[in-house]
């Protein structure tokens, strides 16, 4: 069978897709920024907000140029990385680690967007749409350069302060460990204790009253 799809098809099918994506992320990154605890990667999302805003409007503008309507088509792809990071945010306990985890959702989606605006701004070009290929090709070096931050924030710090708390906690959990030993042998000995005094005093018992056997024995005798 003849195939009858073409660039144009594909260009746009492409273009519905990333407008999807950059929708959903527009709801999610304020989530992401909330959910940060450094001061610095949150200022980064809530830019990269804007920016991703500026984003959709860039894409449809692309659309007009098309004279097509700015429709979208579900982006499988931005969708999955999306939910990863929400249960990441759900999951995890808000510090470090988590800001860690936020700064590794944020570079896959990155990596995937850099990747379908590279390819867009690409096919603007042989389609000749030159207008449309400049307009990708922004939004492809923000993105390139969101990336970057979010390298630039994890080696800063974010990684090393993830890694401590790591250790932190681990301490924790070996002194909370060795108090727990301790109460246990605490509680053995005064256990141990109490079987020694009770058995002490059985003991005295029967010797009182093996004595007393042998006082009434030693009466009845001299009788």
């Amino acid at each position: 069978m003849k195939d009858t799809t073409t660039l144009r098809d594909l260009f746009t099918e492409e273009l519905q897709d990333i407008l999807h994506g950059e929708r959903q992320l527009v709801k999610a990154l304020p989530k992401m920024a909330k959910a940060a605890t450094s001061p610095d990667l949150r200022d980064a999302l809530q830019n990269h907000l804007a920016e991703t805003e500026e984003h959709v409007a860039r894409i449809e503008q692309a659309f007009d140029l098309l004279d097509e309507s700015a429709k979208t088509k579900v982006c499988a792809g931005l969708q999955g990385i999306i939910e990863e990071g929400s249960n990441a945010i759900k999951e995890h306990d808000k510090g470090a680690a988590l800001d860690a985890a936020i700064i590794a959702g944020g570079q896959r989606a990155e990596h995937y967007e850099i990747a379908v605006y590279g390819t867009l701004t690409a096919w603007a070009k042989a389609l000749g749409h030159d207008d449309i290929a400049a307009l990708l090709s922004d939004t492809l070096e923000e993105e390139k350069a969101a990336d970057e931050k979010l390298t630039e924030l994890a080696e800063a710090g974010i990684n090393d302060a993830a890694q401590s708390s790591r250790g932190a906690n681990a301490e924790d959990e070996g002194e909370d460990e060795g108090e727990e030993d301790e109460e246990r042998e605490q509680a053995a000995g005064r256990g141990n204790g109490r079987e020694m005094a009770s058995a002490g005093a059985s003991s005295r018992g029967r010797n009182r009253s093996t004595q007393g056997q042998k006082s009434n024995s030693k009466g009845r005798s001299q009788k």
